[in-house]
């Protein structure tokens, strides 16, 4: 068992790691940049250590600074939250190398899961639907052009090191290829330094459906459900749901099952996410995350299940406490992230918080590590809070969700409430029809 844990990260999911921790009898450290220093994360911590400037480059991307706060406070494991550090297989070795703990998967799976075309072979090796593409890089636009032609339009290019909706173009017809094989090629090259890209077929009307799964590293795995992403603004989430509502339990079952079967075949250990394109009834495989997801809190709702408690367990090699056959649904779990971010343009909006309250009642749970007085810094993502609710059915959840919103004040700065309570008053996100690009077409028609 671990006496002390480090966390990589900071807001609110290192506060999430600190409860957890703290419920299972271990000691606690949060690392911090000096803009940090007044942070929630440092103040619930057990112990803190100040790791760099503000710049995340020399902070909480410094691996030299991370494993130096491990050897000062004796913490024997690391866990890495979401972003920063998350997907580092580099970090991971180094960490082995120090006899450091990651919590989470191993640096051979964070690497091929890394790379997407990689990750598009090993899953379709494994026997997981992958979309209709090309069989790895694409390095000439005529090679791409090719492609276009035989597959039919519209397509979509990434970049194989690619995330975030960075160095992804779609091409709907000949005449656009050229620019977007070259964009594409930029983005991946600045924003990655990889200009490697590939191509896939452009599925027009998708929604983006993810699942949960969780491994032992020694060859069992399970799968909790799916959730619906496909509300997002260039290509990022806003509202997550948990189950989906266009997901029938006979296909939550057969998708369920390829996932968790290739994980144990691969000998997967801890939290991952395998995120799908979902069309007419069928599955593509897009990525995998293999880590936490800042959506996890819904499935955590619907499961009674603390995820970051069972990566710690089978991180220190304890077995999980979940089967598949004791993981029943119970009823519905919406989340909302709310950012600091100025309407109708979506502008970083960082300042001190004037006031700060949660909802609360049944049924709802906001994670923020926001309270009176705070100064959120402008150096980091915008994300200030999720706003979790759970009910017996999608129509309670909703209109939890819609009477927790009303009760949540954050003053002194923007947020993206209004969008939600704007969202909430659409016939079409009670009905749950909606898809990928639904989100993005309602915010160009009712957000001027």
């Amino acid at each position: 068992m671990f006496d002390k844990i480090l966390i990589a990260n900071r807001g609110e999911i290192a506060l999430r790691v600190i409860r957890a921790a703290r419920e299972m009898g271990i000691k606690s450290v949060a690392v911090h940049s000096t803009a940090d220093s007044d942070a929630m994360h440092v103040r619930m911590a057990d112990e803190s250590v100040c790791i760099g400037p503000p710049s995340s480059t020399d902070s909480y991307l410094s691996i030299p600074a991370i494993v130096a706060a491990c050897e000062i406070t004796g913490a024997q494991a690391i866990h890495p939250g979401y972003g920063f550090l998350s997907e580092n297989a580099k970090f991971v070795e180094i960490l082995e190398d120090h006899g450091l703990t990651f919590i989470g998967p191993t640096s051979e799976h964070i690497r091929v899961m890394g790379d997407k075309i990689t990750a598009k072979d090993t899953m379709k090796a494994l026997g997981v639907p992958c979309v209709p593409g090309s069989d790895g890089g694409v390095p000439t636009l005529e090679e791409a052009e090719k492609l276009g032609a035989d597959m039919g339009y519209p397509v979509i290019i990434k970049a194989t090191a690619g995330g975030g909706g960075k160095g992804m173009k779609v091409a709907n017809s000949a005449e656009e290829m050229k620019s977007a094989f070259q964009t594409a090629r930029a983005e991946g090259k600045s924003n990655f330094g990889n200009d490697e890209v590939y191509i896939e077929k452009y599925l027009t009307t998708p929604r983006h459906i993810e699942i949960q799964v969780f491994g032992d590293g020694k060859g069992k795995a399970v799968h909790l459900g799916e959730r619906d992403c496909s509300l997002q603004r260039r290509h990022q989430k806003v509202f997550e749901e948990a189950p989906g509502p266009s997901i029938t339990p006979d296909e939550r079952a057969r998708i369920g099952k390829i996932c968790a079967d290739a994980m144990a075949n691969i000998n997967y250990i801890g939290a991952g996410t395998i995120e799908f394109l979902y069309e007419n009834g069928e599955f593509y495989f897009i990525e995998m995350n293999t880590r936490l997801q800042v959506e996890h809190p819904v499935t955590e709702a619907i499961f009674g299940i603390d995820l970051v408690r069972e990566q710690i367990r089978v991180a220190e090699g304890l077995p999980m406490s979940i089967n598949q056959e004791d993981l029943q649904i119970n009823g519905h779990a919406i989340e909302v992230r709310i950012n600091a971010e100025k309407l109708p343009n979506f502008a970083p909006c960082p300042g001190k918080i004037t006031q700060y309250h949660a909802p609360g009642g049944l049924g709802v749970r906001m994670d923020s590590a926001l309270y009176d007085g705070y100064s959120i810094p402008p150096f980091y993502d915008s994300l200030i809070g999720k706003l979790i609710v759970h009910g017996r059915d999608r129509p309670e959840a909703l209109a939890r969700l819609n009477r927790a919103l009303g009760e949540l004040i954050v003053d002194g700065v923007d947020t993206t409430v209004p969008l939600f309570h704007a969202l909430l008053g659409e016939d079409d996100i009670h009905t749950g029809d909606y898809n990928i690009h639904w989100l993005e077409q309602w915010l160009d028609s009712n957000i001027a």
